[in-house]
């Protein structure tokens, strides 16, 4: 199959930008000649341009599940529930050809526990870009729904956001920050895409990846994980029937919570709800250590654990009287070793 002619245009223009539709006519023998060239190579090589810019293409969206693996392993601390659902639930999804639905999983817990992290390890183990990936969308509620009587108006964008985007590529991912401060109501919008249907108005959402971000349920977390702890037993005690059952209804019952009543839960259509547990003192010295191997990477001098304990010291933890867990995780890591470097 030969190439077309726009095909042999948007080449030119793409590596030679000052190049122009009109050719002047002393340059019309040498301008033949290389277009002759440039046919046969693309006749040859008729993928090069998604080479150049990024496509809903396996070169630029392909799963790495050693990839993920290795990156919750290493870099993820103290969430063994989190690591394992997660591995299992996307490697699971993007091996299946032909999945009944999206994959849908809500993510839940306090501050600085790794949420938006595991996000963003997801998006670099599958898109090229990672995180700046042109498929992958980031919805914060606070940004983009900020006005109660605008809810109608963000029901209707964000159906034609998610349709827009999906009908551009099945494989978009679509990740909903701040889901406890997104109005009641908004996010059953997107219930359609989300359900067992082949395709809507002729587009197919079986492909995508919807992951919600929450603090909503994360009272419950804290309270099994104090549980365990009072009770002498290792917090890897923990297994996901110990807490989905309780963190889902309660998000369902918030009526201050997005998820307040949502179709998306009294339909069983998210698939997993992901307990990340509050973090002890000596996974905030992981996360300090970690900090300190990236910066050190970059030229920085080499990873001081004595640095990483005070910095782990410095932090607020709860109870009062027991201080078990730190109040905000590893979230404000990186401005503490500022100020110690």
């Amino acid at each position: 199959m030969k190439p077309q002619k726009g095909y042999l245009l948007l080449f030119l223009v793409l590596v030679c930008p000052g190049v122009t539709v009109a050719i002047e006519p002393i340059s019309t023998t040498i301008a033949v000649g290389m277009a002759a060239a440039l046919t046969g190579f693309l006749a040859r090589y008729q993928n090069i341009f998604y080479y150049f810019h990024e496509c809903c293409r396996p070169e630029w969206i392909s799963f790495n599940k050693t990839g993920l693996k290795t990156d919750l392993d290493s870099k993820l601390f103290g969430q063994h529930l989190a690591s394992r659902i997660i591995l299992r639930a996307v490697s699971g999804f993007m091996s299946n050809d032909n999945p009944k639905k999206p994959l849908v999983l809500s993510l839940h817990g306090w501050t600085g526990t790794g949420k938006n992290f595991v996000s963003q390890l997801i998006a670099e183990n599958i898109y090229k870009e990672g995180m700046n990936s042109k498929f992958v969308h980031v919805f914060t509620s606070t940004l983009h729904f900020p006005h109660p009587s605008l809810i109608s108006t963000y029901k209707s964008q964000l159906q034609q956001w998610i349709k827009g985007n999906v009908s551009n590529c099945e494989r978009s991912m679509f990740i909903f920050d701040e889901m406890d401060k997104m109005h009641p109501g908004l996010i059953d919008s997107i219930k359609p895409y989300l359900d067992y249907y082949d395709k809507l108005d002729g587009v197919s959402y079986r492909k995508s990846i919807f992951i919600f971000l929450s603090n909503a349920g994360g009272e419950r977390i804290v309270e099994t994980a104090l549980d365990f702890w009072r009770g002498g037993r290792a917090r890897e005690e923990i297994e996901l029937k110990d807490l989905e059952t309780s963190v889902s209804l309660s998000i369902f019952n918030n009526e201050n919570s997005g998820f307040f009543r949502t179709s998306l839960i009294d339909k069983n259509l998210v698939d997993f709800f992901v307990p990340f547990l509050p973090l002890e003192y000596s996974h905030v010295v992981q996360c300090a250590m970690a900090e300190m191997k990236i910066r050190a990477s970059e030229g920085e001098g080499p990873p001081d654990l004595d640095v990483a304990n005070q910095v782990a010291k410095d932090l607020v933890y709860f109870p009062k009287t027991e201080r078990v867990f730190s109040v905000k995780g590893c979230k404000t890591i990186e401005s503490k070793l500022d100020y110690y470097s």
